[in-house]
């Protein structure tokens, strides 16, 4: 009998400076997403627990106002969760949002960022996604990581962060 392996709490070994792990993942309306479709240009990496809760959507809704702002800093935005492609449209149809959603749910780009990690509320403990965001440059190294995310004013602080890049 294979011995039960016990979960671990991630901490984010990704820092900036690290070339960002390459991934390609299923996405909002069909097709897949990956780093090198963004070769070339900066892209926000946000992560978050699960589509269409109060803080996912506000943080989404948040990144979704700002795409302009973002495009015109030469800055693609993707939020990805391990909810299925049918949620996360699902989501982006209900709150109208500008971003593309990508769908992990093998968990292997979440392990590979380190935001699938342990997780504790009402003292159970149980596996979920941390709340981080990565600002990768054109060069596909991690320019800044974001860990623990407070959702009001992010979204704005990391425009001025990718403006500044």
């Amino acid at each position: 009998m294979a011995a039960k392996s016990t979960p671990k709490p991630a901490t984010t070994a990704l820092i900036a400076g690290m070339k960002a792990p390459a991934f390609k993942l299923p996405r909002d309306g069909g097709g897949d997403v990956s780093l090198s479709d963004y070769k070339g240009q900066k892209l926000v990496l946000y992560f978050y627990p699960k589509a269409d809760t109060p803080g996912c959507t506000k943080e989404s809704i948040d990144f979704s106002r700002l795409s302009a702002a973002f495009a015109k800093a030469d800055t693609a935005v993707l939020g990805v969760s391990a909810d299925p492609v049918k949620a996360q449209d699902k989501f982006k149809t209900k709150h109208s949002l500008k971003v593309a959603l990508g769908s992990d749910e093998t968990h292997g780009m979440l392990e590979a960022y380190g935001v699938w990690a342990e997780k504790s509320m009402w003292g159970r403990k149980y596996m979920g996604i941390l709340r981080n965001t990565y600002l990768i440059g054109p060069d596909g190294k991690i320019a800044q990581v974001w860990e623990k995310v407070r959702v009001p004013g992010h979204a704005e602080e990391v425009l001025e962060a990718a403006k500044a890049l």
